[in-house]
């Protein structure tokens, strides 16, 4: 029996990998069109910042580590032009195929530079492979350059102005509308934009990149969203979903037989919502890998969806999201109710710093539908808490009932948390 993954990042490697665990038997090999396997792309803005002093730190596992260690056949510089479904293989680049019995298409996402004259000159960069990470900063360290525009304000556009900034460049911030992160909340808007201000960083909202050439600058990054990869499954016939991405069940299933895909090439399902989703992130990259890996080696294993749930620092302000915001609750027909305080995030005598909360629930229900979490330290943390809650689908009474931890060093005795939704409670 073998198994062929196609992509070997984060979904690709973790679906090989699980396979390997549930069956020592299979062959598995691993078809990747880059050089690079394995690494975590989420450091790549610490790479350019230089607080990452080598690429080598962010590859976690070599092909020839999986070669060795785990009998997988990693293969590099190795792509996949077509899937031929009914005849059971893959055809690779130059015309040479591969035969196999089951397969996880896990072809990734590419940044969605579409419309933006001048992508491809040498001054621009996107940021999201390895090899981005590493031209830029060599870019950085040669050239030297003074100015640099950042264009897109989803988190990875943030993390570049933090980074751009720490290493003394004149940053300008630009992006389409006024929101910041997809998160439709005005408020959260003006917040990061005067925050980031405060660094001295040019924001201009209201305004798309249309050509980068145009731009009177040393430096430019694109971070203006992704575009999942899904031309290989779609031209073999899998279904894609309404977000554009491949459609899949909870158990990663395409609707070709023996064929599933995971990570950011395909959708998942919001568990606050019940409808489809498209969130490239990394952790859920993995955990949909996970799955798929094991349904292909025969076990039944499952990934319901996600919350939404992420956090970014914004020149050192970490700022953490998770499930609905007031307006996209109310967009999604929920008749939500938000409350947003501003707590010290521990005991006053240990100068604790602020932290703002907001929580969102619906008032016909009075389950909790999403949160947001302001603070220089602890965001994680707090917004793990709630997500935690919107997987159980906590009411706010519930919520405001959590027992949670208090010591003067670490938390104030009324967590904001449980502030905020005392607020709720008042406000519904």
């Amino acid at each position: 029996m073998r198994l062929v993954v196609v992509g070997g990042v984060a979904a690709g490697l973790s679906a090989a990998a699980r396979a390997r665990r549930i069956d020592r038997s299979l062959e598995i090999v691993v078809l990747e069109k880059g050089e690079d396997v394995s690494y975590a792309a989420c450091g790549l803005p610490y790479l350019v910042e230089g607080r990452v002093r080598a690429a080598e730190q962010l590859v976690v596992y070599t092909a020839g580590h999986f070669r060795r260690e785990r009998n997988i056949d990693v293969r590099t510089s190795t792509e996949v032009v077509a899937i031929e479904h009914a005849r059971r293989r893959v055809v690779l680049r130059g015309g040479d195929s591969l035969p196999f019995d089951r397969l996880v298409v896990a072809t990734g996402a590419r940044p969605d530079t579409t419309g933006i004259a001048g992508a491809g000159l040498p001054h621009v960069f996107t940021l999201h492979t390895l090899r981005d990470g590493v031209r830029l900063r060599d870019f950085l360290r040669e050239k030297r350059p003074r100015r640099a525009v950042v264009a897109g304000a989803g988190y990875i556009g943030l993390e570049a102005v933090e980074a751009l900034r720490a290493r003394g460049l004149d940053v300008t911030l630009m992006f389409p509308g006024h929101d910041l992160l997809g998160r439709h909340d005005p408020e959260l808007a003006r917040v990061l934009i005067a925050h980031i201000e405060r660094f001295r960083v040019d924001v201009r909202a209201e305004q798309p990149l249309r050509s980068a050439a145009a731009l009177d600058t040393d430096l430019v990054v694109l971070a203006t969203g992704l575009k999942p990869n899904v031309e290989l499954a779609a031209e073999a016939g899998a279904n894609l979903g309404p977000t554009g991405a491949i459609q899949v069940s909870d158990r990663m299933e395409t609707s070709l037989g023996s064929v599933y895909a995971a990570g950011d090439c395909a959708e998942t399902t919001h568990l606050v919502t019940g409808r489809a989703v498209y969130l490239p992130l990394g952790t859920t990259a993995n955990k949909m890998g996970r799955v798929a890996g094991a349904t292909a080696a025969g076990a039944r294993e499952r990934f319901p969806g996600v919350v939404g749930t992420s956090v970014v620092r914004v020149c050192g302000l970490g700022v953490a999201v998770t499930g609905l915001s007031k307006e996209q609750a109310r967009q999604e027909g929920f008749e939500p109710v938000a409350a947003r305080i501003e707590s010290g995030d521990r005991a006053r005598y240990f100068r604790g710093r602020p932290t703002t909360v907001e929580l969102v629930a619906d008032r016909r229900t009075g389950r909790l539908l999403g949160g947001l979490v302001l603070g220089e330290d602890g965001a994680a943390g707090r917004i793990n808490v709630v997500a935690t809650a919107l997987h159980h689908r906590l009411c706010v009474d519930d919520f405001e009932q959590l027992d949670l931890a208090y010591a003067p060093p670490f938390a104030p005795v009324w967590d904001p948390l449980l502030i905020a939704a005392q607020q709720l409670q008042k406000a519904m």
